[in-house]
């Protein structure tokens, strides 16, 4: 599912990070959690300062579950194609990543808690196989608390969250930091 190489970030995490996540449906502001998942924040911060996320959509929603996105799978796809399930030029939608993994910090972030809103990485069976896929809980999800890393937690658009489906687009995802 996702590549092999574990990879450690070169973003030096400052500890107040916020994500600005702007999608088809509206804005999503995430207070990053820099001190309890700094190889996480610093992967996320990373890729999207690099422009990774622009233009990716969301392929997997669970209603009362979850909304992820990240793929690159899905980077020349349409929404529709995306929604269906269908492959793209580079595959399967969930089935792509940058290439490495990230080791999970699930075990040693003291805030791992899966609230409702809560950002987390996905991952393969492999604990140390997160890449780029992330999702966001519809509700709490206490129950991936001891498995996938929270790195984030929504601050503004939760409104927004809720009406994401598969195949609404991650149109740019900006780092700033809380006093911006």
């Amino acid at each position: 599912m996702f590549g092999k190489r574990l990879y450690t970030p070169e973003y030096a995490v400052a500890g107040d990070e916020v994500a600005v996540i702007e999608t088809s449906l509206g804005t999503i502001r995430v207070e990053l959690d820099g001190s309890g998942a700094p190889i996480h924040v610093a992967n996320f911060c990373e890729l999207a300062v690099h422009g990774f996320y622009d233009g990716l959509k969301f392929h997997r929603y669970v209603p009362g579950f979850v909304i992820q996105g990240g793929d690159p799978n899905t980077r020349d796809m349409t929404g529709e194609d995306v929604a269906a399930g269908k492959a793209g030029p580079e595959g399967r939608p969930g089935t792509g990543g940058p290439g490495y993994c990230i080791k999970g910090e699930f075990a040693t972030n003291p805030n791992n808690s899966h609230k409702d809103g809560a950002l987390a990485m996905a991952r393969s069976m492999d604990p140390d196989s997160a890449g780029s896929q992330f999702y966001f809980c519809l509700g709490p999800q206490h129950g991936l608390d001891s498995g996938y890393t929270v790195f984030g937690q929504t601050v503004e658009g939760k409104d927004v969250i809720s009406r994401l489906r598969a195949g609404d687009e991650i149109v740019h995802v900006e780092i700033i930091h809380k006093e911006q």
